[in-house]
Parts: C-alpha cells; structure tokens; sequence
C-alpha cells in the first residue's frame, strides 16, 4: 500500500511515497529473532541431542551480537514507521529495550532484566502495529469521505448536465438545433424571459383539411400529418426560424428572436417559399392518392411581446401582439398556393420580391381593412 496523504485524527496530514508493510514485519522480525536466538537455544540444542547424544557449543559472544543485532533490526523498523504514524512511543520502547538487552549481556547479567529487555521490544512491536492500524484506518476513513465529496459532486454535475440536456430539449421544440445550442452554450436565461422584439413571423396550414380528415382513415391523417411536419420542420430548422407553436396542420414560425438575424422579413419570405415548394412535392404524391389538399401561407411583421409559457415539463416559447394575429388572419385569407404579406411587410422587402397586388381585405379583429399582396417568388437580381 502506498500512501500520498493521510490526515490524522486532528485534521494533519503526513506525506509518505513509500510502502507500510515491510517495516511493520522488519520490526516483528528483529524482535522474534533476537528472542530465539536467546530462548530458543535450549530447543535448537536438545533437537540434535535426540538423535546424537551430544550438544553442539554455541560461541556465546556471536550470540550476543546476534541478539541486540536483531534487536537493533526491530528498532529500526520502528524508526522507519514512525514517519508514518508520527508517535515516538514504540521507537522510545525499542531502544530501552536494546539498550536494557545490551547492558545485561555486557554488563550486570539479570534474567529478569533480560525478560523485561524482551518483553518491552515486542511490546514495541505490537504497539507500532496498532498504530499503523489506526493509521490506515483513519486513511481508509479520509478516502472514503473524499470518495463521498467526489460521489457528491459527481451527483451535482450530473444533475446539472441532467438539468441541461431536458432544457436544450425543450429549447429544441421551439428552435433551430443550431440556436438552440448557442443560447444554451450562452447560458442566456434571460433571452427566454418575457420582452418586447421586432419579428417576422410566418403562419402557414393546409386547406381542405376538415374534410380530408373526416373521410380518410385516421392512419392516414397520421401519416399526412407526420410528413408534412417533418420536411417542413426541417425547412424552420434549415432557416434558423424560431417555432412558436404546431397545432394539426397549422405551424407559426418567427424570425428575430430569441437569437436576432439579419433580414427577419426576408428570411421569413425565403421560408413561406421553400415551404411551398416541399409542399408541392409532397402533394404530387398525395394527389395520385387522391388526397385534396392545399396549402397558404400568411406574413406579416411588427413588434410582439414574447416568452415561455405553460408548466413544469410542457413549455413553449410563444409570440403575441398585433403582427401574430395579423399574420394568422392573411393565412386564413390565403388560397391553395398564396403567401400573403401585409404592405408593411412588403414595403421592407420590395425591391427584392415579385408581387402580385392582392387588393384590401376586411380582417376578422382589425377596424381598418388591410392592404395585402400575394407573393410571387424571389426578385433576380
């Protein structure tokens, strides 16, 4: 086991780039050598004397020095842990045990003294394991609290990844993928906040829809629907266009916010035709199905207040103001292939689109009739 920092009990740490384990068993070692070389004299001796009848002589001075020898072994282990435990306590014990051993080989000569030299070291032996035990265990406590600030952590930035992948989710119901990752990359919560902004908006449906989805199948409206929404869904997400709301065949798109562009009218102009051309895609095939289907398309421009609206788990960012209503008005006015555009629209883009002038219209909500133009196709330039 190799130890980089441990805190002890007071909240201090002890640096350490070594191994534990060595010193700990150098210490049993030199302790339990040293007492065979003493104690165990008497049985290595009378082994021999089993078999032979005689006694080997042992040179009493090679094992005097074998015995503090270990025994200097057992103290040096405990030395080297110290630095891992930081008590002196078993160091202090071994060397009064070596120096008690010593004197009474080389001085006074006293069993008991001899006894207590020994009884000492391996209470130093045993003392310095301890340690080293309570060691690792405040070690494993100091790692397993860091495991748990990690898991901590690790749980808070999930949930905030969490929390931002459901809002870019829901951010991507109503926006282009590609703003709907700048405004979260931005982190600009108060661009979705309620404001006023000037818009372009985009209003478009199918006609003859009531009585298509009254006499065909409902696996069929399903799969009208479905086709319809998703190649023109694309097209919004093409043209950066904010999606307000889809509601059956019926789509609103807006151009200038939450994220502003270049020529909100002209880009909401590019789309209504973009998007009448897929359409006519798709009808050539509904029509060999028998399908009669049209579709219309109403813009118009102006400011809104805009914002989300709805509840825990069901928003949407949506437009209100004079221009949406004036918009959702020129589409139900609008026949199969017309996108019309109110004068004031017209006015910012006439010199760059065909036209085709549409009269004025007395519409539903509004006191003055209106002056529309059908929208042809892009100006050559």
């Amino acid at each position: 086991m190799t130890v980089a920092e441990a805190a002890d009990s007071t909240g201090t740490s002890t640096v350490e780039t070594r191994s534990i384990l060595p010193y700990g068993i150098t210490a049993f070692f030199g302790a339990g050598v040293s007492i065979l070389v003493c104690y165990g004299k008497t049985f290595l001796l009378a082994i021999p004397a089993l078999f032979t009848g005689s006694m080997p002589e042992f040179n009493p001075h090679l094992q005097a020095v074998l015995m503090w020898g270990f025994g200097a072994i057992a103290v040096y282990g405990l030395i080297q842990d110290r630095r891992i435990h930081g008590s002196l306590v078993p160091t202090v014990l071994g060397v009064v045990s070596v120096v008690t051993i010593i004197a009474t080989l080389y001085g006074y000569y006293l069993v008991a003294a001899e006894s207590f030299g020994y009884v000492l070291l391996l209470s130093a032996a045993f003392t310095n394991q301890i340690m080293i035990l309570n060691f690792l265990n405040r070690e494993v406590k100091f790692k397993a609290l860091e495991v748990e600030e990690l898991n901590s952590d690790l749980e808070a930035r999930v949930r905030e990844q969490v929390n931002e992948i459901d809002r870019l989710n829901q951010l991507r119901r109503f926006l282009s993928p590609e703003v709907a990752n700048l405004v979260t990359e931005q982190q600009e919560k108060t661009m979705l906040q309620s404001h006023r902004a000037y818009i372009a908006t985009v209003f478009c449906d199918l006609r003859g829809f009531t009585s298509f989805s009254v006499n065909m199948e409902p696996e069929e409206v399903m799969n009208v629907l479905q086709a319809y929404h998703e190649s023109l869904g694309q097209l919004v997400a093409d043209y950066q266009g904010t999606i307000d709301h889809r509601a059956g065949d019926g789509m609103m798109v807006f151009f200038n916010d939450p994220l502003p562009c270049d020529e909100p009218v002209l880009r909401a102009v590019e789309l209504a035709l973009s998007m009448r051309e897929r359409f006519n895609e798709m009808n050539r095939d509904w029509h060999r199905r028998g399908y009669e289907l049209g579709f219309g398309v109403g813009i118009a421009s102006g400011y809104a207040t805009l914002g989300i609206v709805g509840y825990e788990g069901r928003y949407d960012y949506t437009a209100n103001g004079n221009a949406v209503n004036l918009c959702a008005r020129l589409s139900d006015e609008a026949g199969d292939g017309q996108v019309l555009i109110d004068h004031k629209t017209y006015v910012e883009i006439e010199d760059k689109v065909e036209v085709e002038a549409a009269g004025e219209l007395e519409l539903k909500g509004f006191v003055s009739k209106t002056r529309v133009y059908d929208l042809l196709s892009l100006r050559v330039s």
